[in-house]
């Protein structure tokens, strides 16, 4: 599995980047209880539950090529809106944009 890259915390601390390499992408993530697309929908919820827009918008581009679809990504974010509030729905939303094809300079309703 191909980890984030260019994050500078990981070139001043490497044995971060190593046991995220090693331990998480090599052996958490490869674990045969969830498929990868299953894995990624937990990761992004629980992510987005916790408010950590950078570490999703990773997950969120990575959750596609794990084969979610947008949609259910934005099924997700509703999901996360009633069940952790309605700020973390929000900041999950702004997160995904990209993905969403929003205008961050928008408000909709």
């Amino acid at each position: 599995m191909n980890t984030p890259s260019g994050n500078p915390v990981y070139t001043a601390v490497p044995q971060l980047g190593r046991l995220r390499d090693e331990v998480l992408f090599g052996d958490v993530w490869e674990q045969p209880e969830l498929s990868a697309r299953d894995r990624s929908l937990v990761t992004c919820a629980v992510l987005a539950a916790r408010g950590r827009s950078d570490e999703l918008r990773v997950h969120l581009r990575r959750a596609v090529d794990n084969g979610v679809t947008v949609d259910e990504l934005r099924g997700l974010v509703v999901q996360v809106a009633f069940y952790a509030g309605w700020p973390y729905g929000v900041g999950a939303a702004q997160a995904g944009l990209e993905l969403f094809g929003g205008d961050a300079g928008q408000e909709s309703r």
